[in-house]
């Protein structure tokens, strides 16, 4: 940390912090160490729980200088993706404890959340959501004739975002009043790509551009009538292709640019909010910050600071990883990418904005020829793969299951249409226990099993992700794998990969009792109920690695309903829609009244927690519960079976 050393205990600031109305009754020479004690304890915390370092890092002076000029929660602010709200949280009455707890079980959530404060105005975990929503508040406000304010506060990368530009070319046509802070830092999670990264850049390098707008205003200005000779200029000028001096490209689309202007300099920063407080027409500040500012190892990674796990608050070393740890899943997917892209230069990489978050920097270094980031764009990213798969390369998208959802019409419409070889791997499929509702990724069987030509299948080890992946990559259709976040088992991966068979399952175990058929992590629990059923019970239970929610086993599925009384399903997934309603669904088309018991999550957004068992626990999902579950849902005919198996065993007993 290369900051100035925080005042004795006696004299903190930050504890005295309760609500905005105590930031503002603040001297302004005590704002600086405010700013230093909320670094401090973000530092402290991030360490210890892991979370959003850099990000927050950089937007201390700004979230300071908004909370000095703003009144929330009457005005409100709109953050994008919200994973830099830390220091709202602390200045709006969430430190201390709570704040301490953060990304933990009965801690603040690592994103702005409704329910959590009424000065979160909006939610948000995904990137490009803030102008959008920030414009629908603006403009209710103004139906609703009320005088509130409402500020976007947009990182530059959300500028790459489609969804964002969408709503920047509605601004002027929906309201007069709203003002957008760009938080310009050069960074999403990666780098930021892309010509939109290149034009900020140029504007951030030319500090003559305001001031040779606000020269021209001011000489309009000094004339009688000069408000309406210089609104004539901002026309004319827009008109006639920049008469004196070039646009800014948000002038362009009528909103006013300020800028650029020092993000870490309050007395800056508080006047230009000040005066776009006051304009009448739609207002852009553009403020330079630094992501990382206050944390060395951050500013000189600022990738791998932006979402960390737990490290070593003095030094920025990750805690150490114990040996003989399995690699994560999408590490081995980023090391069978370069594999199969050295042996195949049709197979191509596309991340949003996402390569080391999905093993694909690792592709990016190898064979950068082969790799594609397109910045926080999944529509285009699908997009862009359906046309590369038309001149016969075989692109593979790697995004977050919680993402793709963003390009739904993309898959559909482009992709399984058409029938396209494009794979998607979706990591964190199921529980990302730290971060929440916007990150888990529980809903993508339900929404990609209604689509025609998709194949979707899960892993139950890492050996078979990279022989899922060698098999999609051979298949010439669309093709989902989804996998966990996390390490894998720790099993070997084969010198040669094998091609699965389509929709073909694996079993592992016979039973004649009850036979259990899991999906992806979920089976190696299966084993250990099937092992505890045969202990405990002396029941004979079967386990099915089902491999593919679609196409399912059909034929495996419906001789093993002839044979046992009852079936489990058991997915990492939201129980709608999901791999136990296709299980019976296919039960039902078939006439078979054989009993099933879905394990999964049911249909509920589920909060963040401190850990995958505590958050199953709590939804009673762990293996005790499921066990009892299992028992107690049994059919006639498997009841029966339990009781004449307790009556031997009774009778042979000594």
């Amino acid at each position: 940390m290369n900051e100035p050393a925080s005042a004795a205990p006696e004299q903190r600031l930050l504890p005295t912090i309760h609500g905005p109305a105590d930031v503002k009754a603040l001297t302004p020479a005590q704002l600086p160490l405010l700013a230093q004690e909320i670094r401090e304890e973000v530092i402290a915390v991030t360490a210890r729980n892991g979370g959003h370092v850099g990000p927050n890092l950089g937007v201390v002076e700004l979230t300071l200088a908004l909370h000095r000029v703003f009144e929330t929660p009457d005005d409100q602010f709109v953050f994008d993706v919200a994973h830099q709200g830390y220091v709202h949280k602390l200045l709006t009455g969430r430190g201390g404890d709570f704040f301490r707890q953060l990304r933990q079980t009965g801690g603040a959530s690592g994103f702005l959340y409704r329910p959590e404060s009424a000065h979160d105005a909006f939610g948000a975990g995904h990137a490009g959501t803030a102008l959008s929503a920030a414009l629908g508040m603006a403009t209710a406000r103004d139906l609703r004739g009320s005088g509130e304010h409402v500020v976007a506060v947009c990182g530059d990368a959300a500028f790459t975002c489609g969804i964002t530009l969408e709503a920047l070319n509605n601004v002027v046509t929906s309201t007069k009043r709203l003002i957008v802070v760009l938080n310009d830092n050069e960074w999403s999670i990666a780098k930021n790509v892309g010509a939109m990264a290149k034009y900020l850049n140029r504007l951030s390098t030319n500090p003559t551009y305001n001031k040779i707008h606000h020269d021209i205003e001011g000489f309009f200005k000094s004339f009688p009538r000069g408000e309406e000779m210089n609104r004539v200029y901002s026309k004319w000028k827009r008109e006639t292709k920049d008469f004196f001096v070039e646009s800014s490209l948000f002038e362009k689309f009528g909103l006013r640019y300020l800028g650029p202007v020092d993000g870490h300099n309050l007395d800056s920063l508080i006047k230009n909010l000040e005066f776009a407080k006051q304009c009448d027409v739609p207002v852009l500040i553009h403020v330079l910050t630094k992501k990382g500012k206050g944390l060395a190892a951050a500013l000189t990674s600022p990738e791998r600071f932006h979402g960390a796990s737990p490290f070593d608050p003095l030094t920025g070393d990750s805690k150490k990883t114990p040996a003989g740890t399995p690699p994560n899943y999408q590490d081995v997917f980023g090391q069978a990418m370069v594999r199969f892209a050295q042996a195949d230069p049709r197979v191509l990489g596309i991340t949003g904005a996402m390569p080391s978050g999905t093993g694909l920097s690792r592709l990016a270094s190898a064979v950068p020829q082969q790799f594609f980031d397109v910045g926080i764009a999944e529509e285009h990213a699908v997009l862009f793969a359906a046309g590369l798969a038309t001149k016969g390369f075989r692109p593979v998208v790697a995004i977050y299951s919680t993402f793709l959802q963003r390009a739904y019409d993309q898959i559909i419409h482009d992709v399984a249409l058409q029938n396209l070889p494009v794979t998607f791997c979706m990591d964190r499929a199921g529980l990302s226990p730290n971060d929440g509702p916007t990150h888990h990724g529980l809903f993508d069987i339900s929404y990609l099993r209604c689509v025609p030509n998709a194949v979707v299948m899960q892993p139950r080890h890492e050996d078979e992700l990279v022989d899922m992946l060698h098999t999609s990559l051979h298949h010439p259709g669309p093709a989902f794998i989804r996998y966990p976040r996390g390490g894998g088992l720790g099993v070997p991966i084969k010198t040669a990969p094998g091609l699965l068979p389509i929709g073909r399952a694996d079993v592992l175990r016979e039973g004649s009792h009850i036979v259990i058929w899991a999906l992806g992590p979920m089976v190696q629990d299966a084993l250990q109920l099937a092992a505890r059923f045969e202990r405990d019970e002396g029941l004979s239970v079967g386990v099915v690695n089902a491999r593919f929610a679609k196409p399912l086993d059909r034929a495996l599925l419906l001789r093993q309903a002839a044979e046992v009384p009852l079936l489990v399903t058991m997915e990492d997934h939201v129980l709608a829609g999901g791999f136990g309603s296709a299980v019976l669904e296919t039960l039902n088309e078939a006439g078979s009244a054989t009993d099933v018991v879905r394990i999964g999550w049911p249909d509920r957004f589920v909060e963040h927690g401190s850990s995958t068992d505590l958050l199953r626990a709590s939804y009673g999902l762990s293996p005790d519960e499921i066990y009892a579950r299992i028992v107690a849902r049994a059919s006639a005919s498997a009841a029966e079976c339990f009781t004449a198996l307790r009556e031997k065993r009774a009778a042979t007993a000594p």
